[in-house]
């Protein structure tokens, strides 16, 4: 299947503001994700959880990512947010799209937006998604469970201390909260969304947002959907909703986390695709069991070192070179560099995918180079052109193992290929760093099976 890619970002335009906004896919409906605080339409597929989750959901429906003024490439906002404005700014990027009618996912804060255009607009909404939705920034006697003025300005402030360092992570996504890539993707998502003052000045003008006034008005279809633990927005908002939107539904999911592409994030697109299809393909579509090969190159900043960098350009030129070639040879698919690192996948029986590691070895000797190869057959998770999941992690682990002019392989792999004319030596049974248990290793014994594959 053909995964969604996401398209550069456009802008529409609400007499003299910009409002950015990007696609992904090419679905029978139009799907607008309106996220609450923090949005930059570019910097938040940089996380490839988030990319997996939107690039799964392009499954269903184009998703279209919006800025709202204020955030991200849209233009700053410097005064307050109404429901006419929200709305106007939402109709120039359907106008923009040539789209007549959406379904609108509201994130958060971004509920408002959906729930007022929804109000105001029917004709041009097919559908209400609504994600950890807020009825109410401040409390009052209806809405009990929100924050106090007093509460929500100490709140405001610690984030505005915080902006932009990952550190608001524990506060919407506790299960990851030490990944210290997802906090230095947070921090430049905070980054580029706004500035301290920004936010401030953002925070000031949605202090007083109320959707109860559009509640009553609401009649088309509307999923609710929110995390019974979630640390950041009280489950109580959605079941507030729920009650006073005819024919809503409500589905309360187990976790603590806010974010949607974090913890269980199936469940949630399992959810809205039943909602907007009436079926479950289920993520299965998107994981394909492929053979995952690493290659490194042995010391390679020393030797950068020894020849200065422009004779190392050159020698890294004809090392990619060559490993493309080969990689062609034996139908691998390359699927990034990192650094002077391949990451390379194999379709079909594993001992191609061995072959070819024989064949790079050979193929990089000539050029005074050694390098490290290791692999893992499993299921691996398309993310757009990349690939993800626990597979890629163990090929990677083993990798690491291996020594110059090595070959190491899962025992997943070398069960598969047992009976193919390769030769191979048990290293025995190894921890992997974060994999559970442990894994039989072996190495491919030097120099068999590295021809190219016949024409026939």
């Amino acid at each position: 299947m053909r995964q969604p890619t996401a398209s550069t970002t456009r802008w529409a335009r609400n007499g003299d503001t910009s409002i950015a906004y990007r696609t992904i896919g090419e679905g029978p409906v139009d799907l607008v994700f309106l996220s609450g605080l923090i949005s930059h339409v570019e910097a938040l597929l940089e996380e490839p959880g988030a990319l997996r989750f939107f690039t799964r959901l392009a499954q269903t429906a184009r998703v279209v990512l919006v800025d709202r003024r204020g955030s991200g490439l849209s233009d700053p906002h410097h005064g307050e947010f109404t429901d006419e404005l929200d709305v106007a700014d939402l109709e120039a990027v359907l106008d923009a799209l040539g789209t007549e009618r959406a379904v609108l996912m509201g994130y958060t804060g971004g509920a408002s937006q959906a729930l007022a255009f929804a109000a105001i607009h029917p004709e041009r909404t097919l559908a209400l998604l609504l994600y950890a939705p807020v009825v109410r920034n401040l409390r009052d006697e209806e809405v009990e469970w929100a924050s106090s003025e007093e509460e929500r300005a100490v709140r405001v402030a610690l984030l505005v201390s915080e902006w932009g360092t990952g550190a608001n992570l524990a506060r919407i996504a506790p299960s990851v909260a030490e990944d210290a890539r997802m906090r230095a993707w947070l921090a430049r998502l905070e980054r580029q969304s706004m500035t301290p003052s920004g936010l401030e000045r953002m925070s000031a003008a949605l202090a007083t947002v109320d959707v109860r006034p559009h509640l009553g008005r609401i009649r088309v279809p509307t999923l609710i959907m929110h995390r019974t633990r979630d640390v950041l927005i009280d489950v109580r908002h959605s079941r507030y909703l729920a009650e006073r939107i005819a024919g809503a539904r409500l589905v309360e999911l187990a976790g603590v986390d806010n974010l949607p592409m974090v913890g269980d994030a199936e469940a949630i697109l399992g959810e809205i695709e039943a909602f907007l299809t009436g079926g479950r393909r289920g993520g299965g579509l998107q994981r394909e069991l492929l053979t995952v090969l690493f290659t490194d190159i042995v010391d390679a900043t020393g030797r950068a070192a020894s020849i200065g960098d422009a004779r190392w350009r050159d020698l890294l030129a004809a090392h990619d070179a060559a490993i493309r070639a080969t990689l062609v040879s034996f139908g691998g698919e390359e699927v990034k560099t990192i650094g002077d690192a391949f990451l390379a996948t194999f379709a079909g029986p594993p001992s191609q995918a061995v072959r070819c590691a024989a064949a790079i070895l050979e193929a990089v000797e000539p050029l005074g180079l050694t390098v490290r190869i290791g692999m893992h057959t499993g299921e691996c998770e398309r993310i757009g052109g990349d690939v993800g999941g626990m597979a890629v992690h163990i090929a990677a682990r083993v990798g690491a193992m291996a020594k110059g002019g090595e070959v190491l392989m899962s025992g997943t792999t070398f069960g598969t290929v047992v009976g193919s004319g390769l030769s191979f030596s048990d290293r025995g049974h190894h921890r992997l760093k974060g994999i559970p248990g442990e894994w039989p290793i072996f190495v491919l014994a030097g120099g068999d099976g590295g021809s190219a594959p016949s024409p026939a």
